[in-house]
């Protein structure tokens, strides 16, 4: 029989005859890697372990440790999922079921949505079936005959999918008798290899993600290789829900919604003024780099849009509106407004760089099936700016937006990520320019001695970029600040300005914003916070609370004397007990809790409490006062 050669990670090499699959070479290595290992890479490729060597490889074991493991653990485990559906629910369609950051999803075609119930009892089909131990095996089978069999069973949307994408012999995975699926696999050996696991929620779908398409219903489900690693996660899932921008920004009266004007947010007062603070940090952030604050029309007519390429390309994303018998659109974007202030004067090479800010009110036709809270609305504004900037500037352009940026998440106390975008493959202009763009973005990263991540191809198709990823309090990223370059704007708008040889040239255009969207920022501070914002963000930063009538008066003057000096102070003056207006004042996560009883009125002092219910002792006014606005001016945390 003939011999093949197998070369391990290490060098060494084996002999194995020829067709011998996967597993065997592990049982030849050790009892251990055989019961650990769950798939093999053979020659840059995962197979399963049933895979047949035929010739010369290379051989890497994935076992539990593995960078890929999870997701091959993950992808197991939603067929796992599909499994339970089809055994409790027959007449279900199966769509698709891919891992997914922290866990998975199948999507399913069903007469009505699932409910709690039927979660749980999926959940323990699931059990079930993966305590049966059975095989996952992989089945190629001809295209036509596998359109056929899924036809057969009453599965159209794997007809479709396998007309789309299956080649001549297309692969199916089994889970033995109770399942199968059109999938290029690899899987885990078998059921019983899945054992931390669980279902998590349902939501409505579509299929392919397009709400024209067929309605289904997506079960989403987590699985980890340890109980304990489950464990964790579903504890970090509750604090998760338990800081839900949406429910402590309605318990803190921050902002709500209402059906009349969906996707864009009533600011209450105290989220109002959340707003207007960190519209105001960021005014003071930037003064004195050289921006100048404008602000530009609401509406604009459509030859603007068709001039900037949003008319069609991004019309259908635009409220559109008409006047005068003319087709106008609500401003998605602050870009084409500033080309237009850039254009309204010659430019010198000396005017340059260039800096407009704007915090203008952005209208964008939003899906109403993704709205979410603040984090997708219809209605927004940016801390958005646009720099206008020699291609020279480029480098010490960049590497000052980001030594900006590093100065706003630190006073956030937000820990951050750089992420560099390069050039895909549909994109305009030269190699050369996207070259030169992406070496002075890489210049400027590096230059400020922060790590950073490269994103090969992901960068837009008019210039690379760089993002900001935001690591909140529970190790979730969101996706913030943004700079990115983009040479085709100003070309389509004709912008020039007259350079040092007093010939005529065309800017860069640098877009950039630090928050983001001022809603979806919020909603991040929301939830790394909890809503106990640091002294300098809370909305109320102190309540006053006299213990009885008599001391209302005095509880009154020291509102006046704090709010006299900056601090936002409210006085609660209500006919309560004492112990539950500080309860209250403690839910909703006032940093300072201010008594005012006989002693206090005597002594001129007050009695500090912190939210966390530390007691802080009798204080004078105004030296509270001076500790407050030093803890504001550092931004540090206030005492729990």
């Amino acid at each position: 029989m003939s011999q093949v050669t197998v070369t391990l990670p290490d060098g060494s090499t084996r002999r194995v005859p020829a067709g011998a699959v996967v597993s065997s070479v592990a049982a030849g290595i050790s009892p251990r890697l055989a019961k650990q290992a769950l798939a093999a890479v053979v020659d840059g490729r995962m197979v399963d372990l049933s895979h047949s060597l035929e010739g010369d490889a290379t051989v890497r074991f994935v076992t539990p440790d593995a960078a890929e493991a999870l997701e091959l653990y993950r992808h197991s485990t939603a067929h796992l999922l599909a499994a339970a559906v089809t055994a409790l629910f027959p007449e279900a369609q199966c769509g698709i079921g891919p891992p997914i950051d922290d866990g998975f999803f199948y999507d399913f075609v069903v007469d009505r949505p699932f409910v709690p119930d039927d979660l749980e009892a999926i959940e323990r089909k699931m059990a079930e079936i993966a305590a049966q131990n059975l095989r996952y095996e992989r089945k190629m089978m001809p295209k036509e005959d596998a359109k056929a069999y899924f036809r057969d069973r009453g599965e159209p949307l794997k007809v479709q999918l396998i007309e789309e994408k299956g080649g001549p012999v297309v692969s199916c995975y089994t889970i033995e008798d109770a399942f199968i699926d059109f999938c290029t696999g690899p899987h885990v050996p078998s059921t019983g290899r899945l054992k931390a696991f669980k279902v998590l929620s349902s939501s409505n779908a579509y299929w392919k993600g397009d709400a024209r398409n067929q309605p289904m219903q997506r079960i989403y489900g987590t699985a980890f290789f340890k109980a304990s690693e489950l464990g964790a996660h579903l504890t970090k899932l509750a604090e998760a829900r338990k800081r839900d921008h949406r429910k402590v920004g309605r318990e803190l009266g921050l902002f709500m919604f209402h059906p009349v004007a969906p996707g864009a947010p009533f600011w209450q007062a105290k989220g109002a003024t959340l707003y207007r603070l960190l519209a105001d940090y960021m005014r003071d952030a930037i003064a004195g780099e050289g921006y100048q604050e404008v602000r530009t029309p609401l509406v604009f007519n459509k030859t603007l849009w068709e001039t900037s390429g949003h008319w069609e390309h991004y019309r259908e994303n635009m409220f559109l509106v008409d006047s005068d018998g003319e087709a106008s659109g609500l401003k998605a974007m602050n870009c084409p407004g500033h080309m237009l202030l850039f254009a309204s004067e010659v430019r010198s090479y000396r005017d340059l760089p260039l800096r407009y800010a704007d915090q203008g009110v952005l209208h964008r036709n939003e899906a109403s099936g993704v709205l979410s809270g603040l984090t997708r609305v219809r209605q927004f504004s940016q801390d958005d700016a646009h720099c206008f900037i020699t291609e020279e500037q480029i480098g010490a352009e960049v590497e000052r937006l980001l030594r900006l940026v590093d100065r706003v998440y630190r006073d956030f106390g937000l820990d951050y990520g750089i992420e560099l975008s390069t050039r895909p493959e549909d994109h305009l202009g030269s190699v050369e320019t996207w070259d030169h763009a992406e070496s002075q973005l890489r210049g400027a990263i590096e230059a400020t001695g922060e790590p950073y991540a490269v994103s090969e191809g992901d960068g837009s198709f008019y210039g690379p970029k760089i993002d900001v990823h935001v690591t909140d309090a529970l190790g979730r990223r969101w996706q913030c600040a943004t700079i990115q370059l983009d040479y085709q704007m100003p070309q389509r708008f004709g912008l020039k300005y007259i350079g040092a040889d007093n010939a005529e040239h065309m800017p860069v255009l640098i877009h950039r914003a630090i928050y983001g969207s001022f809603e979806r920022f919020i909603a991040l501070l929301i939830e790394h916070y909890a809503g106990a914002f640091p002294l300098w963000l809370a909305p109320v930063q102190a309540t006053v609370i006299p213990i009885a009538d008599r001391h209302a008066e005095q509880a009154a003057a020291v509102q006046r004397q704090l709010t006299e000096v900056g601090l936002r102070v409210e006085l609660d003056a209500r006919q309560e007990k004492i112990g539950y207006k500080i309860r209250e004042a403690q839910l909703q996560k006032v940093p300072y809790m201010l008594v005012v009883g006989d002693r206090e009125v005597a002594d001129g002092t007050v009695a500090v409490r912190t939210r966390g219910g530390g007691n802080q002792g009798a204080q004078d006014v105004s030296a509270f006062a001076r500790a407050a606005l030093e803890e504001v001016r550092r931004k540090r945390s206030a005492p729990e």
